[in-house]
């Protein structure tokens, strides 16, 4: 009932997830992400849980296969459980527990890997990765949409998706996007697409905002001047 990708702009070091499924508000218990950390995305029979502790661990040093090894030796009902890992480095990895729901596959490369079960198309992952690698002078944001597109070109779930969303970190530390469709009932990667269109041209602004409020643009609301 979900399909993610997790990736590590090679370029700028920007990490950035975004996911897709059935049920409502997929991102607040399937996507995250920490500057200086990685993305998890804990999918499936969702145990949200595993987000943080996955973050914990890399951000104390482990590689994202430590810290799925770690997790797989201390987490319950870890059958039931989809995980994919991305470290700051870019390395990844990934488990899909012998109970997860459907066809699932796990799509891994270099500094991206995309998961899904109850698919459509046991191809989907694949065509995920496949867009996400094509241009990477684009910016991370426009890559995991870009990706996302794919994901439903390729058929995406069994039944249509309804909540969709992306998580973008880097230097900073708080999210420079976190962007949700908690239910939409025709195209949630559609709306989606559209928030990020209106979020991206003012992401930098409010960044500045928030470390030197002297040197940000105007606010450009009424009543400012």
């Amino acid at each position: 009932m979900t399909f993610s990708i997790s990736a590590r702009c090679r370029r700028t070091g920007m990490l950035g997830i975004a996911v897709s499924s059935s049920s409502p508000c997929v991102a607040a218990r399937c996507a995250h992400a920490r500057a200086g950390a990685g993305v998890v995305a804990t999918q499936n029979i969702t145990d949200p849980t595993l987000g943080p502790k996955g973050l914990d661990l890399m951000a104390s040093g482990l590689s994202a296969e430590e810290a799925l090894a770690r997790l797989r030796a201390t987490a319950s009902h870890f059958d039931y459980r989809q995980l994919t890992l991305v470290d700051r480095n870019g390395r990844t990895a990934s488990h899909s527990g012998a109970k997860t729901l459907g066809t699932y596959r796990i799509k891994e490369a270099a500094n991206v890997v995309a998961a899904g079960n109850l698919l459509k198309d046991p191809d989907v992952p694949e065509r995920m990765v496949e867009s996400f690698l094509r241009d990477e002078d684009v910016h991370l944001g426009d890559r995991l949409i870009g990706a996302m597109r794919a994901a439903l070109a390729a058929g995406g779930e069994e039944g249509p998706v309804h909540s969709a969303g992306m998580l973008l970190v880097r230097e900073v530390s708080w999210p420079i996007a976190d962007l949700r469709v908690d239910w939409h009932e025709a195209d949630p990667i559609g709306e989606l697409a559209k928030l990020w269109e209106l979020w991206q041209p003012q992401m930098e602004a409010y960044v500045t905002r928030a470390l030197n409020p002297a040197s940000a643009p105007s606010y450009g609301v009424p009543g400012d001047r």
